[in-house]
Formats: C-alpha cells, sequence, structure tokens
C-alpha cells in the first residue's frame, strides 16, 4: 500500500485509528477457546465489528509466536482474512526485527512476500545494512523504533551521546538512508511533549503511536503537537479495544470502543480543518 492510499483511507473514514491484535488466550472470551482456532476466530469477529472505524490493523507477533505453530496459522489466516475481504486496511506486523544484513532480507521476505504485511516495525540498533533489506521493498513501510512509550525507555533513547539525545540520532541518520521515504517511525503517545521536536526531524513521515488507552496517553497531546497536514500518525490502541468485554457481547463492546476513538477523531479532524 501506498503512503497516498493510506491517507485516502484515512480521508475517507475520518480515522486514524489502528487497533493492535494481541491475543492472548487467557484474556479472550471462554466460549471461543472451544472452537478448533480461537485466536483467528477471535480476530475475524473483532475485525468484522470494527473494520469501518480503523484503517490499520497491527499484530503483535510475539502474541501468535507464543501458541507456536497454531499461533503462526492464526496470523496467515488473519493476514488472508484481511488481504481477501479489506483490502484497503493497512497492515503491521510489529515484529521488531533487527539483524545482520542477510538475516534481515529473509525477515524481510518473510513479512513482506509470504505473510504480505504492508509494514513492519523493526529496531534500529544494528544501523543501515539491517534495515536497508525492508526498505527496499516498493509500497511497503519500514517502523522505526524511535521513541517508545514503555517505562524503561529512557534507559537509553533520551541519552546524550555526543551532546545528541540518542532518538534524535536515529531519525536524523535514517532519513538518509536509500529509500527513506519508507520509513515510519514509532513515537509513544506516553511521550507526548517529545513529538514537537519529532516533527523537526522528521516534518513528513508517519508515527505509529502506541500508547493511548490503557498505557494513558492523550490522542489530543499527540495531535496537537504531531499531526501534519496530511494527518501522519496512526494511533494505536489494544487491550482498551479488543478486551473491552470478556462476555459473548465481546466484538460488540470493542466497536463501541472503536466508535469513541473514531468520534474523538474525526473531531479533533474537523476542528483543525484536514480534509
Amino acid at each position: 500500500m501506498t503512503t497516498q492510499q493510506l491517507i485516502q483511507q484515512i480521508r475517507k473514514k475520518k480515522s486514524f485509528l489502528c487497533i493492535g491484535l494481541d491475543v492472548d488466550l487467557t484474556k479472550i472470551p471462554q466460549h471461543l477457546l472451544k472452537l478448533e482456532d480461537s485466536i483467528f476466530e477471535f480476530n475475524k469477529a473483532i475485525i468484522d465489528a470494527t473494520h469501518e472505524l480503523c484503517v490499520a490493523y497491527k499484530p503483535n507477533t510475539a502474541f501468535y509466536e507464543a501458541y507456536g505453530l497454531k499461533g503462526w496459522q492464526a496470523l496467515h489466516k488473519t493476514i488472508n482474512y484481511l488481504d481477501e475481504n479489506h483490502p484497503d486496511i493497512f497492515t503491521i506486523a510489529d515484529a521488531k526485527r533487527g539483524d545482520i544484513g542477510n538475516t534481515s532480507d529473509r525477515y524481510a521476505k518473510a513479512f513482506f512476500e509470504d505473510l504480505n504485511f504492508d509494514a513492519i516495525t523493526v529496531t534500529p540498533y544494528m544501523g543501515k545494512d539491517s534495515v536497508e533489506p525492508f526498505l527496499a521493498y516498493k509500497n511497503k513501510h519500514t517502523i522505526l523504533l524511535a521513541l517508545t512509550s514503555n517505562e524503561g525507555a529512557f534507559d537509553f533513547q533520551n541519552k546524550n551521546i555526543n551532546g545528541k539525545k540518542l532518538y534524535r540520532s536515529v531519525i536524523e541518520t535514517s532519513i538518509k538512508w536509500k529509500n527513506s521515504e519508507n520509513l515510519m517511525f514509532v513515537v509513544g503517545a506516553t511521550k507526548a511533549k517529545f513529538f514537537t521536536e519529532v516533527r523537526k526531524l522528521a516534518p513528513e513521515n508517519f508515527l505509529l503511536v502506541p500508547g493511548v488507552g490503557a498505557q494513558g496517553g492523550s490522542l489530543a497531546e499527540v495531535c496537537k503537537h504531531g499531526m501534519t497536514k496530511d494527518v501522519g500518525l496512526l494511533i494505536n490502541s489494544s487491550r482498551a479495544i479488543i478486551y473491552a468485554s470478556n462476555g459473548t457481547d465481546f466484538a460488540e463492546k470493542a466497536r463501541g470502543e472503536a466508535v469513541k476513538i473514531q468520534l474523538e477523531m474525526e473531531q479533533i479532524l474537523n476542528q483543525k480543518k484536514i480534509f
């Protein structure tokens, strides 16, 4: 999917919501556990209930790898279901891969060719040759970890290295790499005050923003400091939506939570007179 196609979906749906499909079998409704593929059936129900309200889905691959072959097959089925029924939805493999060049090449092949994701999250720690195999894919997107939402983010990301914050070096350096037009960045919603600085470094790149909802990030603050003329944001919410209920009404309740966020997004877009 091209960036322009993603923007068109944001315009059409008045939404820049990304829903995280992080399936934990201890949290999903118990009646689903009786089904042959409870992971896929949970995802399918969430997708069917929310696809009109979001522009992206983001499965965190750890939640599938943890269940071995069964989990990996459910991930395949989920992506195939999206491709067949909602090809306009942007799909993100939250895999946080990153290794030496030939290994990254295999990762890229796995997620962009076999699974046909539109994007993948990648760690920048090993540098250019570990990231460029992902960037080489036309109309695929590499989402680089820059400033994350977790408690330990500042253990390294905000450290001064030769007078410059590490997260700044990550962004400034990576946008000079080959095919950097395919780059997006992860910036956590709990770091809202840093968005102004991030936008100076990456004024047009899309930002994937986790941390709104269960982690306490503010949608309004993120938009105030991080929104561009084309929105430039994908706001991820996982637990607050998909685990809104653990009863038979789980999909309906998930839709209700997604509606709340979408309406808030539409109001912000109207206020800022975007689109």
